[in-house]
């Protein structure tokens, strides 16, 4: 089972519920994908973010604009990308919410568009009921045997 990086709530959601009002899912979706590509290069480039997400260069420039204007971005000239300190705490709080919730419906045996179910539900799921489910995948980490028995329960036809 793969294992689950440590999750520091209190700050992260803080972070959300500051930029709550500011933040579309599409401005999280674009700060998660810049975090997660600064986990192995300092910056990014406004072409890679447009093959990454799938749209056009003139839409990512328009997205990494507002980012930058609400202080999550810093936009040099040439198309680069560097996260400030605030969009980079709030990019890794976001990634950890998409592991916690992929995980949790991996655990469930979902393995048919894990990704496209976990982009719906990340973005309208609850701090609270995140943190539960954070705590869920742990329980579970620790006890794979139950991942098992529910697996087998699943299998049986209790119609």
């Amino acid at each position: 089972m793969e294992e689950i990086s440590k999750f520091h709530t209190v700050r992260g959601y803080q972070l959300l519920m500051q930029n709550k009002n500011l933040l579309t899912s599409s401005m999280e979706d674009y700060l998660e994908m810049i975090y997660r590509n600064s986990l192995t290069e300092s910056y990014m480039r406004i072409n890679t973010i447009s093959e990454l997400l799938n749209v056009a260069a003139p839409s990512a420039t328009k997205m990494v604009q507002k980012l930058s204007k609400i202080g999550l971005l810093q936009y040099k000239k040439y198309g680069i990308i560097f996260l400030t300190d605030n969009g980079r705490e709030l990019g890794k709080f976001l990634l950890d919410r998409h592991n916690i919730i992929e995980s949790f419906l991996k655990n469930l045996g979902a393995d048919e568009d894990v990704l496209v179910e976990t982009e719906l539900v990340e973005h309208s799921i609850s701090a609270g009921t995140l943190s539960t489910l954070n705590m869920f995948n742990k329980f579970l980490s620790l006890n794979p045997e139950l991942v098992q028995k529910f697996r087998d329960f699943c299998k049986q036809d209790i119609g």
